[in-house]
């Protein structure tokens, strides 16, 4: 998952080359959802973020003993426009109207609109959905956004913050679900990660009036720009990730990201391939290639690039937490545990308090499997109002 990952980084970086100025060529975006739910209103502007736009009940056999719901929304995209956006709520029965409400934002490496948490929760596909059956059981009610956005914009990393507190602002106010007084948890890991790191980072300012107790973060790459630069030019058998994050951030930024005109015929191939492709399809598709399979030119970055890299990457993000967070990563970990230790000491310094948990040995793999659960007593401990631990 992250070697892929790396090159996912590396990719965006060669997107806008050797220009200083915005570009016409337009984004190749997915084909629409054929579902007319996901479809927004002519005056979406005319809602606040997180402002309900219409819901739906959804069938419970996934989820023995929980209701379940879908939430179209208002949130905002990079460009501070209005966009619709979606959430899943879970509601195991019994518990109140203080039960805890964890946002759940599940790793998403995809660009078809078919991908989103909202299809997968339901169609078998989500690798991460037996632990959601374990929180439910815990009495725990989850919002399962989908951080990726309308476009599917994979690799924009504020855009997934802002719609996570927006899909958790539409749980709370959807009277149905019984959520208005519930404490909130925010949770996730790799990309599920960086839109929780997000999230969390954004929280003061954008959604300062959620109650969010604590965030259990992991596997958080913390600078993209950086990353990239750690990867060389070598083929990857998930090179096609890497590809993906270009055309999710293109997606995101119109107008000042523009892949068309650095992409060989095959890498326009390529990109007409997996424009609605979900993981698996992108990795089969993007094998064992490496830049110059794709790209006319070197990889390098100008000034448009730099800033969309710096305004998706939580150590360029001058914000911190305002609430407890534990940050696990693996000590292996092809994203580099230095740069977590640095944002962590930044965060502990503007006095949030921090519980960093670097797992000596363990790869990205690895580390997601051993830091779940430890995540999940994080947050336990953090809804019975225990005093968060610190090692600041």
């Amino acid at each position: 998952m992250l070697r892929g990952y790396a090159v996912t980084l590396a990719s965006v970086a060669a997107v806008s080359l050797g220009s200083t100025s915005p570009v016409a060529a337009s984004p190749l975006y997915p084909t629409p959802d054929a579902d007319a739910f996901y479809s927004a209103p002519a005056d979406l502007a005319g809602y606040r973020p997180g402002d309900i736009v219409r819901s739906r009940q959804m069938p419970d056999a996934a989820y023995p003993g929980a209701a379940a719901w879908q939430l179209l929304f208002r949130s905002t995209d990079s460009g501070d426009a209005p966009i619709a956006a979606v959430t899943t709520v879970l509601v195991p029965a019994g518990g109140g109207n203080a039960r805890p409400l964890l946002s759940y934002q599940p790793f998403v490496n995809a660009l078809g609109t078919r991908c989103a948490p909202s299809h997968s929760l339901f169609d078998g596909s989500m690798r991460e959905a037996p632990a959601l059956n374990l929180l439910l059981a815990k009495g725990w009610a989850l919002a399962v956004p989908d951080h990726l956005g309308p476009t599917s914009a994979y690799g924009a990393a504020k855009l997934g913050g802002r719609i996570t507190l927006d899909g958790i602002r539409a749980a709370k106010r959807f009277g149905p679900a019984g959520l208005a007084d519930s404490p909130v948890g925010m949770a996730g890991y790799s990309g599920g990660g960086m839109a929780t790191g997000f999230a969390a980072a954004l929280a003061p300012d954008y959604a300062p009036e959620l109650p969010i107790v604590g965030v259990a973060q992991g596997g958080v790459p913390m600078n993209i720009g950086k990353l990239a630069q750690d990867v060389g030019n070598e083929p990857s058998p998930l090179f096609g990730l890497g590809f993906a994050a270009a055309m999710g951030l293109e997606r995101e930024y119109p107008g000042e990201l523009s892949m068309e005109r650095v992409l060989n015929p095959a890498g326009a191939a390529l990109r007409s391939e997996i424009a609605n492709a979900c993981t698996d399809e992108i990795i089969r598709a993007g094998a064992d290639r490496s830049f110059g399979d794709v790209f006319t030119v070197a990889m390098d970055a100008d000034p448009i690039t730099i800033r969309v890299l710096h305004e998706n990457s939580l150590e360029s993000y001058a914000g911190a937490p305002s609430v407890p967070v534990y940050q696990w990563h693996g000590g292996a970990d092809q994203v580099d545990p230095a740069l977590v230790r640095e944002v962590s000491a930044r965060y502990c310094a503007a006095g949030t308090p921090m519980l960093l948990d670097v797992i000596p040995g363990a790869d990205h793999a690895s580390a997601m499997a051993q830091g779940i659960p430890r995540a999940f007593d994080y947050l336990a401990d953090r809804f019975a109002g225990i005093p968060a631990p610190t090692n600041c």
